[in-house]
């Protein structure tokens, strides 16, 4: 149902535009680094003033005068300037990637802690893909800008200023030539900004798509499933497809910031031309020395290029400002399911469950549970039994919180499941699902994921438990044998007594089963079943029932349709009612019922 709805209801923080105040927080952490930066840089654009008047000594006093010592001087500052100069950079430059990769490391674990705490609802409704591009190739697409931009910036800025100054000191007449040209680098600015912008936001929507795809097609049951209806051709069409579409976009942002800097690139030059035909005439004349001249051409090039720096940051700036918005988009993304303000700790539970009038909707008022209400006493197995899509799996997900009720309220012990603590709650109650999920790591480490400070007896003994040691102490490397991505390794019976023995590790009071046996063979079920039933002994137990065994030995029987409880009661008192029990038992076990001897 989930999938069905995910563009309808994804959760999304809409925002319409960033504000470059807002990427500017990310730096408040680094202040005192971002001042020291500052004054390298500060250091290196005055130093960076020192060649061109050099020079103009050179041409106008040492060469004229012959005077070799003040030529060996200014000569050994031509490079003793730039070589200072370089070093005040090697530091700035450190420093300036220090504070970077900082800002990137904290926003991706921003991102990442915000992640973790969305309630299932928004990873049923999201692609994995599109989740993963957004925490790594969104923020290494942004990553030049923060480690760059400001530093940058401010660079540029206070060369442009102080080069504004000597070239006004020098003379006033031709600075004001020189400045003429200067509109026509900022004109194109806006225009290349917003189309960039626009082109970065649609490139990274695209990559998202191709990293879920390709995490679809490349994960174990997607290159299954590909292989089994011989479907390659099919995959690398739609791969091909979203391929093309990256390259397309990367081109027209390539070709226009090419375009971008073509302009630039001839208008300094023609700028550099005017200064020195007019100043050409000025030395004719004698208002000028050589000297002076070459000075300001060269100062020139320290105005232009600065200006042109400053411009193209502004564009890269504005580039960026669509992948920040993707990225404060989750940023902002609303926890639906977090601690209340005033939440207490759940102390250690007997196991008496309440459902009291509970509904949820995933889109407004199209309920998928709507006004449920049973109980579960200490130590109960409790059945839900349904057709597909009735809603036992939501049913049974909200006493973990995974999801929370729309309307009504759970309760455990007379606790609101709502008003204690997560971390509380969750301790106390085990999940085995229908699809047992393994991490792609050690047979222990997948163990100890229930309960990290496990020893190694614990661990054993809970595998004994669910007759599933003898089988790994066969391995070669034992407990230390890698199960693969997914665990697709394992057998599906030995997946599935791996994550019973997690579940008996974790010993909790309140045990949630997705009971998945119909696709094991008959020794896999049987050590499944051994194991559960172990695994349920003396717990409170809520399972979604598949097979007869547990249909029989549950106390009480919740049988679902829409959503809504229709039916409760034992299994011999829901036979009697003759209603949709009754129909899904001698349906769904009909043939099982006739070899164990029933009627």
């Amino acid at each position: 149902m989930y999938n069905a709805l995910r563009d309808a209801n994804a959760p999304k923080a809409k925002i319409k535009d960033v504000k470059l105040s807002r990427v500017m927080q990310l730096f408040r952490p680094y202040g005192a680094q971002i001042i020291a930066i500052l004054g390298f840089a500060l250091a290196a654009a005055l130093i960076g003033l020192g060649p061109p008047l050099v020079i103009k000594e050179i041409i106008d006093r040492a060469l004229p005068q012959a005077n070799k010592s003040l030529l060996w001087e200014l000569a050994g500052l031509m490079v003793a300037l730039p070589l200072f100069s370089g070093l005040l950079g090697v530091w700035q430059n450190h420093l300036n990637n220090k504070v970077g990769q900082n800002v990137m490391r904290d926003l991706r674990r921003s991102l990442f802690s915000n992640l973790q705490q969305q309630s299932m609802a928004f990873f049923t409704q999201s692609r994995s893909g599109e989740v993963i591009q957004r925490l790594t190739g969104d923020v290494q697409a942004v990553q030049s800008t923060v480690t760059g931009t400001i530093v940058s910036a401010i660079t540029q800025f206070v060369i442009v200023l102080s080069t504004v100054i000597i070239l006004f000191s020098m003379n006033w007449r031709l600075a004001l030539l020189s400045m003429i040209i200067l509109p026509m680098f900022v004109l194109p600015v806006r225009k290349v900004s917003t189309t960039r912008k626009k082109l970065r936001g649609e490139t990274q929507k695209v990559r998202g798509e191709m990293a879920s795809q390709l995490g679809e097609i490349f994960g174990v049951s997607g290159a299954l499933l590909t292989r089994i209806f011989a479907r390659e051709a099919l995959q690398e069409q739609r791969f091909s497809k979203l391929n093309e579409e990256v390259m397309r976009l990367e081109l027209r942002l390539n070709i226009i910031g090419r375009w971008y800097g073509m302009v630039i690139g001839v208008l300094a030059p023609a700028g550099t031309a005017i200064i020195y035909l007019y100043g050409g005439f000025e030395v004719i004349a004698g208002n000028m020395s050589v000297g002076q001249i070459v000075a300001f051409a060269a100062f020139i090039g320290r105005l232009y290029g600065p200006i042109a720096t400053l411009l193209n940051l502004q564009v890269e700036t504005a580039t960026a400002m669509g992948i920040f918005q993707r990225l404060f988009e989750y940023l902002d993304l609303k926890a639906e399911i977090i601690d209340a303000p005033e939440a207490k700790s759940l102390p250690a539970v007997v196991g008496n469950i309440e459902y009291k009038n509970v509904s949820f909707a995933y889109l407004e008022k199209r309920y998928a549970i709507h006004n449920v209400s049973f109980t579960a006493g200490d130590g109960q197995l409790v059945a839900i039994v349904g057709p597909s899509g009735a809603g036992k799996t939501t049913l049974i997900g909200m006493i973990a919180r995974l999801y929370d009720p729309t309307t009504g309220r759970i309760e455990i012990d007379g606790y609101d499941i709502k008003q204690v603590k997560l971390q509380s709650l969750r301790d106390q109650i085990a999940f085995v699902t229908q699809e047992s999920f393994l991490f792609h790591a050690s047979i222990r480490d997948n163990l100890l994921f229930a309960r990290e400070n496990a020893t190694v007896e614990q661990i054993e003994e809970a595998c004994r438990q669910a007759y599933i040691h003898e089988f790994i102490a066969s391995l070669p490397e034992g407990y230390d044998t890698l199960v693969g991505e997914r665990g697709h390794r394992l057998s599906g019976g030995e997946r599935q007594r791996l994550a019973i023995a997690r579940a008996i590790l974790k010993n909790p009071r309140i045990l949630i089963l997705d009971e998945a046996t119909s696709h094991l063979d008959s020794e896999s079920e049987a050590y499944v079943q051994a194991a559960l039933e172990h695994l349920m002994r003396k717990r409170t137990t809520v399972v979604i029932a598949h097979r007869l065994s547990t249909v029989l030995a549950a106390d009480k029987i919740v049988v679902l349709e829409a959503g809504q409880r229709v039916e409760e009661g034992t299994h011999e008192q829901l036979l009697a009612q003759e209603g949709l029990y009754a129909r899904l038992f001698h349906t769904q076990f009909a043939g099982v019922t006739e070899k164990a001897g029933f009627e």
